[in-house]
């Protein structure tokens, strides 16, 4: 399967002058188009030196040519590259010269695409090779790659492999009940169903990882009036972002500043503080608060050192979504005559700090670097993207879904249908199951020569 019958062109290296240009060529007249720039059609997967020619005769560059035939390119069609010097007239020239033999010109990660359509990667790993270009961390880059090698695509078939076995045995239960199979009484569904969801959350959790280091983190910061959250944004963003006075409730709106720490971009969000008010200009900012709470990957509860954690505050970290960890803030260590620390738990965080004399920020970085997966395991850790992070969310739901339909209602064919859905779900991250649009909108985010 292809997109078209048209052969694409493209210059796959970055805008702007360097040593080394390269124009990519992929499709059926690729054989053709060596032969008329080089004058000659190299070896296959060989490299070899050779001048490129204008359709006038005159030589336009020279450097290296590789010729790569069906199917064993990236693409999976015939492709031609051209390495020659990186000056963008110079490959404006030879790309010009191949137009007029009639390729027309790439559209945004079209080669990518083809490569995805032609079965020589899935969806995941087409999509890892932009977040690899991408990556701004060696964490990243790391994690990227291991998508692009196929580790979260293995993950995902061998769940939709399981899912296709059970669903053989219910579906043969269902279609066959003179058979000695009775589904409804025996625990192997059931025992089926639990492995196969606890997989999947399993994977979503690496999943969640992978997408805080791709596409970072939203970090709130929230806490009662006049403790000092705008101050910690201002520090850790390095500019006087928000206005910062000795007068509560100051912030009224929300504000929003992004940081990169070692090259991975964290969301910082300042919000209103958070109390009993009649003011509505004060409850409008405080339920714009809530709203980025609910939000938040991670939340910074800044607490007074100095007053120390009030009834308030217990209050707060009750009224937290569970699902959303929570770090505590002990802010103006300087005037509490505390210690700088960071104590970190599974259950709840707490860093020592002074916002306004910049004392433990280092700690509260590495405490933000250590969520978003600098501490990990890199062996284990792929990049991600939201729309898995929706698909392995449905998929659970989905099997939770037919586990409640057996158990509750004994309905086999709800529970086979449950089962196909889950399926489905899986299968569009790796693009088994794709919808055209969702490709285009993949894809077009692509740079022109991938």
């Amino acid at each position: 399967m292809i997109i078209d019958a048209d052969t694409i062109v493209a210059i796959a290296t970055p805008p702007g002058k360097g040593g080394v240009g390269i124009v990519r060529v992929s499709g059926s007249q690729a054989a053709e188009i060596a032969n008329k720039i080089l004058g000659k059609l190299p070896a296959s997967r060989q490299a070899c030196f050779s001048k490129f020619i204008h359709s006038d005769g005159c030589v336009i560059d020279e450097g290296i040519a590789l010729y790569f035939k069906s199917p064993n390119s990236f693409t999976g069609e015939d492709v031609l590259e051209l390495q020659g010097h990186g000056g963008p007239v110079v490959l404006d020239l030879i790309v010009k010269s191949i137009l007029q033999h009639g390729p027309r010109i790439a559209r945004p990660g079209e080669f990518s695409q083809r490569a995805f359509l032609n079965n020589k990667l899935d969806l995941a790993q087409a999509e890892a090779i932009a977040d690899l270009i991408d990556a701004g961390s060696e964490h990243a880059a790391i994690a990227a790659q291991k998508s692009l090698q196929g580790v979260f695509s293995a993950q995902i078939n061998e769940l939709v492999e399981h899912l296709t076995e059970l669903r053989i045995y219910v579906e043969a239960a269902i279609d066959f009940p003179d058979e000695e199979v009775d589904f409804l009484s025996d625990d192997k569904v059931t025992l089926s169903l639990a492995a196969i969801n606890k997989k999947i959350k399993q994977i979503k959790k690496q999943a969640q990882q992978g997408c805080l280091m791709r596409e970072g983190m939203t970090v709130v910061l929230a806490g009662q009036p006049n403790v000092g959250k705008s101050s910690l944004l201002n520090c850790l963003s390095g500019k006087d972002s928000a206005i910062v006075t000795a007068v509560p409730g100051t912030t009224r709106d929300v504000l929003i500043n992004e940081i990169n720490i070692d090259g991975l971009p964290v969301h910082i969000v300042d919000t209103a503080g958070l109390h009993e008010s009649d003011d509505i200009v004060e409850q409008e900012g405080m339920r714009r608060a809530w709203e980025q709470i609910e939000n938040a990957d991670q939340i910074l509860l800044v607490i007074d050192d100095v007053l120390g954690v009030r009834a308030n505050d217990h209050a707060l970290l009750s009224s937290f979504p569970k699902s959303i960890p929570v770090t505590i803030i002990h802010n103006k260590i300087d005037l509490s005559k505390k210690q700088e620390k960071l104590i970190e738990r599974d259950d709840i965080s707490a860093i020592y700090l002074s916002a306004t004399q910049e004392i433990g920020i280092d700690k509260l970085r590495q405490h933000l670097k250590n969520i978003i997966g600098f501490k990990s395991d890199t062996e284990s850790v792929f990049t991600a993207r939201r729309r898995h992070l929706d698909a392995l969310e449905s998929a659970s739901d989905y099997v939770e879904s037919g586990s409640n339909q057996l158990q509750v209602y004994q309905a086999g064919e709800l529970l086979a249908e449950d089962l196909r859905q889950a399926q489905r779900a899986l299968s569009e991250i790796t693009g088994e199951i794709t919808a055209d649009e969702l490709l285009g909108k993949i894809f077009s985010s692509f740079c022109i020569g991938k």
